[in-house]
């Protein structure tokens, strides 16, 4: 079977899920969604930087590419600043009868405890009066930290702990915004970026560990935060810009939830702009990875190397984000009409993949 599909913007995630969408011959691609004036009327392949020629040209008019009919539209337009945006345009997507497949807002991802119902509720009743659903995941929020340490507890005969890491320099992430205005690097060690105002962090990830607890049949007493910060040690530059001396140029922050007042479930950040800042926080196996830390019987670590084959391992966490959605169209247009959670799903591989 043939799914249609539409992909929603062409930045960072969005041009790695055209390349996926390309690769897999179950996916036909019948429109392409951009924010940007000049990428109009050009070909989607071309915004992706394939030798690919989808046939198919970018247009800033969204009506345009709902009007293609797609079974499924793959969203990754930025939500970090724009989460009302974002929200208003997965309702639009929803009521007109497709379903989507998004890598934001994350909290959708499980919002139960995470959000009040008032964000929640509209999202659901767009996805039913359009007889769709919508799935949101990545590969952090996402595989990292809901199929991957689920799948680690199906060997455990007792769980402690179940601790989800993210450890990466983010030195050749060019996103400028992401880094500088939202994590706050390169400013002052005193100044509070957005992610780091009370209360984000845990909007941003606490429905990772609610849904891990879910997952192991348990509820949180409580989801509470922490985070610190190192300063660069001397001035140097990243891809995105220049780090001065003393200012932000590494992050480590924890989002808990506690059971019978002790951790359960843990999501950590450890994020740096160079390797030999902050030597003494948890180290990456090789240039970077997702890690799971099992505490129980027995105990179990699980390492998750990646690398893009241009030798960036930042470029291969884009990768991961966009193939978590786009593989997992056909699942999602199968699915029952609803906010689905990776609790939902059946068994999503690269199907057709294999030799390509």
């Amino acid at each position: 079977m043939t799914y249609r599909v539409a992909q929603w913007s062409t930045g960072n995630v969005g041009k790695h899920a055209l390349a996926g969408i390309a690769a897999r011959p179950d996916l036909e691609l019948t429109g392409c969604w951009v924010s940007d004036p000049a990428k109009a009327g050009r070909d989607a392949g071309e915004l992706a930087g394939l030798d690919t020629r989808f046939g198919v040209t970018a247009t800033t008019d969204a009506e345009a590419v709902l009007a293609t009919r797609p079974d499924c539209v793959v969203y990754t337009a930025m939500a970090d600043d724009r989460i009302m945006e974002a929200l208003a345009d997965l309702r639009r997507i929803l009521k007109a009868g497709c379903n989507v497949v998004s890598s934001s807002p994350v909290f959708l991802q499980f919002p139960e405890g995470v959000i009040p119902p008032e964000l929640s509720d509209p999202v659901r009743e767009a996805a039913k009066e359009g007889g769709v659903s919508l799935w949101v995941n990545g590969i952090d929020p996402g595989f990292a930290n809901d199929w991957l340490p689920l799948t680690l507890t199906s060997i455990a005969e007792r769980v402690d702990e179940l601790r989800c890491l993210e450890i990466l320099d983010y030195s050749t992430y060019d996103n400028r915004k992401v880094l500088f205005d939202i994590m706050g690097f390169g400013s002052a060690m005193d100044d509070l970026p957005l992610l780091l105002q009370p209360g984000v962090l845990t909007l941003a990830w606490g429905s990772v560990v609610r849904q891990l607890a879910a997952g192991l049949g348990t509820e949180l007493d409580e989801v509470t935060e922490h985070y610190e910060r190192l300063p660069a040690p001397d001035t140097f530059d990243i891809a995105a810009g220049t780090i001065d001396k003393g200012t932000a140029a590494a992050l480590r922050f924890e989002i808990i939830g506690m059971r019978g007042g002790k951790p359960a479930c843990v999501l950590e950040h450890i994020t740096r702009l160079r390797p030999d800042i902050g030597p003494d926080w948890q180290q990456p196996t090789g240039n970077g990875c997702y890690r799971v830390q099992l505490t129980g019987e027995p105990n179990y670590t699980l390492d998750l190397q990646l690398m893009g084959s241009d030798g960036d391992h930042n470029t291969a966490g884009l990768k991961a984000t966009a193939m978590r959605l786009v593989n997992a169209v056909p699942a999602v247009v199968e699915a029952s009409p609803g906010l689905l959670t990776g609790l939902d799903l059946p068994l999503v591989t690269g199907r057709g993949l294999l030799g390509r």
